[in-house]
């Protein structure tokens, strides 16, 4: 695996460490402008997985400990991206109650 693509991981890892936090912290503007950074970072990703590599590496053990790390990398994002939709569930029910016209009728 290229290093350049190795970085567009790396990038979106961050991305979506960044984006719990804010999930965490209920912060949920913050989340959907990290999930579009998202977005672009995977779409950049795309495009230069599909470019031709510069030299072919011969180093087989690279290629192996690149592909470790990208895995390593892409288990962390899909963790991330599990608990972020485990916190946004309570917040995506009040939206959805509030855009059917339901509204939470508890006494304060």
């Amino acid at each position: 695996m290229d290093p350049q693509l190795l970085s567009y991981y790396e990038a979106i890892e961050s991305a979506s460490v960044d984006m719990l936090a804010a999930a965490r912290a209920g912060n949920w503007d913050e989340v959907v402008k990290l999930e579009g950074a998202c977005v672009l970072l995977i779409s950049r990703l795309k495009n230069a997985a599909q470019e031709p590599s510069g030299a072919a590496s011969s180093a087989q053990t690279q290629a192996i400990e690149l592909a470790k790390t990208k895995s390593r990398i892409m288990q962390r994002i899909l963790v991330n991206d599990a608990e972020i939709r485990h916190l946004a569930e309570p917040w995506l029910q009040d939206l959805d109650d509030t855009l059917a016209g339901r509204r939470n009728k508890s006494l304060h």
